[in-house]
């Protein structure tokens, strides 16, 4: 894998951090019309920095990891574009009928940003082990 500089791995780590507070602040309650954005901002940061992070080799099994990776990724995002949506609720007059939103739409980012996490956590075990076997 090829190792970020200095001041990607502070932006990745400032990323996730800001994940982890937006979401977390949002979860309960403390002003989240703000903090859906911060956590948005995280997100586009960590996803930046993890998809600039390429793997050089020859192994199939780290190169479909890392295309898992990016699916993560892209999943961390839509569940901050959910949480903004959540917040300000834009698509709500999108719908025929406000039900119709809640089900579909209006909190869903807990979903998808456990989809994210679940794949985050797998593809990052299973790229160590298989960077050790590479090596």
């Amino acid at each position: 894998m090829k190792q970020l500089s200095r001041i990607q791995s502070t932006l990745f780590l400032i990323g996730g951090v800001l994940m982890v507070l937006g979401a977390g602040c949002y979860a309960f309650l403390i002003g989240q019309k703000v903090v859906c954005w911060v956590y948005l901002v995280g997100a586009l940061i960590f996803a930046w920095m993890q998809v600039s992070q390429t793997y050089e080799g020859q192994s199939t099994t780290i190169k479909r990891l890392k295309r898992i990776m990016t699916t993560a990724d892209i999943f961390f995002v839509l569940s901050g574009l959910l949480m903004v949506d959540s917040a300000y609720q834009f698509m709500r007059y999108s719908f025929a009928d406000v039900s119709t939103y809640f089900n579909l739409i209006y909190n869903k980012w807990v979903l998808m940003l456990l989809v994210a996490a679940i794949l985050e956590i797998y593809t990052m075990h299973r790229i160590g082990s298989e960077l050790k076997k590479e090596s």
